[in-house]
């Protein structure tokens, strides 16, 4: 059988400040989009030690939505509609930016003080053009009203969009898929052809998809409709399946502006060098505009 894997793509370190370490996978050299996901970071598994955590000030977006997803620790959103909102393993935030937003991203002072265990993946989806300037809006889903079902010893559960007969109530704009996968050592899962553009993210553990071995941190693109099974190793794996219907044409990406137009990033850049974004409620800092 034919090799699975059209790319396998490895992320690189970021400092998100505060000693705060992302791998960041996407957007990559080699492949810019997967479906509608535009950007991936994946931070932990890690133990932060009393007075760590993360301090994402304010800071601008968009033409895009936020996805948030933890598997262990915690984070407190804050934006520029008003949401103050904590997220804990297995809830979601989807954040629409659309037109503009403003948001914070910090580690609760009770998780600051005693330290704790961190594990995430965040991912950025780009919007098709028709909503590029859509309303912003914000929405929490717990982890209960999402669907989560067994596969043999593998345990999934879909975060946004459809897969495999099931649909999310997460908000989204365009044909899209994004699951959590946890396989126990040796464990087995066939990944659905139904997207026309599909890849794994390995976030724990180690794999193999056809004759390749994956280990955390590799991005796995998959050919268009071939089938392919995921088995995990030894220590079992943590995986995302995510991806959907290829994007209606190019985006552009500047810091955290993703547009389909390079002359309305620049307008971004302007309202908020300009201070013409709405302020976050209870969170007074913000990131300056970055020079280059």
């Amino acid at each position: 059988m034919a090799d699975p894997i059209e790319l396998l793509i490895q992320g690189h370190s970021h400092d998100l400040g505060g000693g705060f370490v992302v791998r960041r996978v996407l957007p990559n050299v080699k492949r810019r989009m997967v479906g509608p996901f535009i950007f991936l970071d994946h931070f932990g598994p890690m133990d932060v030690p009393p007075g760590g955590g993360m301090e994402v000030r304010p800071h601008p977006h968009i033409g895009l939505a936020t996805v948030t997803y933890l598997f262990e620790g915690g984070i407190f959103h804050r934006d520029s509609l008003g949401y103050a909102q904590a997220i804990r393993p297995g809830d979601v935030n989807w954040m629409t930016a659309g037109s503009g937003i403003a948001h914070s991203e910090r580690t609760e002072p009770e998780m600051r003080r005693t330290g704790f265990r961190m594990h995430g993946v965040q991912t950025w989806v780009a919007l098709p053009r028709s909503h590029e300037e859509t309303a912003p809006a914000f929405e929490h889903i717990e982890a209960a009203r999402l669907p989560s079902w067994q596969d043999g010893e593998t345990s999934l559960r879909l975060i946004v969009g459809s897969y495999a007969g099931r649909t999310a109530p997460t908000t989204h704009f365009s044909p899209i898929f994004y699951v959590g996968v946890e396989l126990p050592a040796g464990g087995k899962f066939a990944i659905s052809p139904e997207h026309p553009e599909r890849a794994i993210y390995l976030a724990d553990g180690d794999a193999a998809v056809g004759d390749r071995l994956l280990g955390r941190g590799d991005l796995a693109v998959l050919r268009a409709a071939q089938p392919a099974e995921i088995i995990a190793g030894a220590s079992g794996a943590k995986a995302m399946l995510l991806g959907g219907a290829p994007m209606d044409g190019p985006r552009h990406i500047w810091w955290n502006f993703v547009s389909s137009s390079r002359e309305r990033i620049e307008k971004a850049k302007a309202d908020w060098r300009e201070d013409r974004f709405a302020k976050v409620p209870g969170d007074p800092e913000f990131i300056p505009l970055p020079e280059k």
